[in-house]
């Protein structure tokens, strides 16, 4: 029986990997624009932000629904999602909504992880966790909730104080400190998980 043809890296799962990274920059500069004190720039980057992160999702099922996995979206696909994270991250320090060391952190966790996904990758592939999928939800309602420009409103006259906009701030940043605390944990277990996968690896290749 002839073995099945690779599917091409021509395909809507792949466009849409580059799309997403192609609107990072677009992202960036909407954030960044005016130092992140436009209201209308905010609004403008969170919806940017949200259409990027929907593309992820539906780029995934359409290569799985229709046989589009192909090396080059292997590899894209988590460089898409780490720039346009790590676009995020860097873009609501830089306009102070979470302190760099939070930013550091996960970004360097992060880029870790998936570099060190790359290193094992000859010994087996590394799936991602349930807790790796909270963390990347925790993530991004957490930027979603930095990117609306709550800090704004709430620097607004003394008669919008106490405000839900307060309310909103304190939810997104107990979001974040979830999510920062989930990508600590999942970290540790994904380091876990290469140690043994390389083990179990090493071991099967013994005569």
């Amino acid at each position: 029986m002839a073995a099945a043809e690779a599917p091409s890296n021509l395909n809507i799962a792949n466009a849409l990997t580059v799309l997403r990274i192609a609107g990072v920059p677009l992202f960036g500069w909407l954030l960044l624009t005016q130092d992140g004190q436009s209201v209308g720039y905010r609004l403008a980057a969170w919806v940017a932000f949200g259409l990027l992160m929907i593309t992820d999702k539906i780029d995934g099922d359409l290569a799985r629904k229709h046989n589009l996995v192909t090396n080059f979206g292997k590899l894209a696909d988590p460089i898409a999602d780490k720039a346009l994270t790590g676009m995020a991250f860097v873009g609501i320090a830089i306009i102070h909504p979470i302190f760099w060391p939070v930013a550091i952190i996960i970004l360097v966790r992060e880029w870790g992880i998936t570099l060190m996904r790359f290193v094992v990758k000859k010994h087996g592939v590394m799936p991602a966790s349930q807790g790796g999928k909270v963390k990347t939800t925790l993530q991004a309602v957490a930027i979603a909730g930095y990117l609306l420009p709550f800090d704004l409103w709430n620097n607004a006259p003394a008669d919008w104080k106490d405000t839900p906009s307060d309310i909103m701030i304190w939810v997104t940043n107990v979001l974040m400190a979830a999510a920062l605390a989930v990508t600590l944990s999942t970290a540790v277990q994904y380091v876990r998980d290469a140690i043994t996968l390389r083990r179990e690896s090493k071991a099967a290749a013994q005569p």
